[in-house]
């Protein structure tokens, strides 16, 4: 595969990933337990901020490994 299409697939997956976290993590941070408790609520925003670079770490170095040439 190209770099440059790998490289727009890999973004467009990372734009997915980011629109899919902030929405459940939003939809979590509701619950009554997060939501009432100001302790929770930050260790919850930190984790729930930092915790989407995880998943993105695959995809990017998916995005920068090099093209392999078959011959």
């Amino acid at each position: 595969m190209p770099i440059r299409l790998r490289k727009l697939l890999g973004t467009l997956a990372l734009l997915v990933l980011v629109v899919v976290w902030a929405l459940v993590a939003m939809a979590l941070a509701q619950s009554p337990a997060i939501h009432d408790s100001p302790v929770l609520s930050v260790a919850y925003y930190v984790i729930a901020g930092i915790g989407w670079v995880l998943p993105a770490m695959p995809i990017v170095s998916w995005m920068g490994r090099p093209t392999v040439r078959r011959e």
